[in-house]
């Protein structure tokens, strides 16, 4: 598939490649970007092939949130033709209700990183600002760079520092207290800082290839477990963030491991295991 703001690249490993590519405006998300991330993830809801997907960024910058020039557009009484005929949201002539659809189509972009089967693995070699740093926070593994930095951009532009999912993530990641500091003062946390509180996973030294390569490690890693237990591993992660008591994920976990203990791949897996090499599972 060929985008305007984004690179996709499917390896023959399962391995899918995101590349927000607005290197020359600091990745900055546009409303192409937008309908562009909405397109690749609708597409991987039903990718099979895709077993691991890595979110990176083009240049020094992952992503510096969105793309305030656009921004003024949206509050204008007056929308420019070109704009109308692409979003459908510019059509609408009230601006409260622009504002408003625009925001329930922006948001869905995040729940729809949860949505999709694949583990995400979000490589952050520099700034990750406003809607980049959502992007980060929606990922299932965060590795930065030294010279990685985060802040929740949106409260120092006379916005609420809670949107797309931000104050639903963060205090999930680092605990009530520290998140809201971050979201209350926007301030940039940078990548020590970051490993310190358990916003990333590690942080890598080195230039952009050697962020990359432990990216692919970790990716190798996870194309080593069952398809389908990676899968659930998944959606068991997605419903405990919500579930209401031990029972209820106990449930879920029951019935995981009756589905994946009635596959084939722990056939392949448990004879890996004893024969001490890598599983073959198949990608489907």
């Amino acid at each position: 598939m060929n985008f305007e703001t984004i690179k996709f690249d499917l390896r023959e490993d399962g391995i899918g490649i995101l590349t927000l590519n607005r290197p020359d405006n600091l990745n900055a998300m546009s409303f192409q970007m937008f309908e562009d991330l909405h397109t690749i993830l609708d597409s991987l809801m039903v990718n099979l092939d895709a077993r691991v997907l890595i979110l990176k960024g083009a240049g020094k910058t992952f992503c510096a949130g969105l793309d305030l020039k656009e921004l003024t557009i949206l509050q204008a009484k007056k929308k420019p033709d070109d704009f109308k005929e692409k979003f459908y949201y510019f059509d609408i002539p009230e601006t409260l209700k622009s504002s408003l659809y625009f925001q329930w189509r922006l948001s869905r972009v995040i729940i729809k990183m949860r949505k999709i089967s694949q583990p995400i693995i979000a490589v952050i070699q520099g700034a990750a600002a406003g809607g980049g740093f959502a992007l980060t926070l929606a990922s299932d593994i965060r590795i930065a760079g030294e010279r990685a930095r985060f802040n929740n951009a949106f409260i120092k532009l006379g916005l609420s520092g809670s949107d797309v999912g931000t104050s639903y993530f963060l205090p999930r990641l680092i605990g009530m207290s520290r998140a809201a500091e971050i979201l209350y003062t926007g301030r940039f946390i940078d990548a020590e800082e970051a490993e310190k509180i358990g916003l990333v996973f590690k942080i890598v030294e080195g230039d952009e290839d050697k962020l990359l390569a432990e990216a692919f490690k970790i990716a190798d890693n996870l194309l080593a477990k069952s398809p389908l237990g990676l899968r659930m591993t998944k959606e068991a992660i997605n419903v405990s963030l919500d579930s209401p008591s031990l029972e209820t994920i106990i449930q879920l976990e029951n019935r995981a491991q009756t589905l994946c203990s009635s596959s084939l791949d722990i056939r392949e897996g448990v004879s890996a295991f004893f024969e001490k090499r890598k599983p073959k599972y198949p990608l489907l």
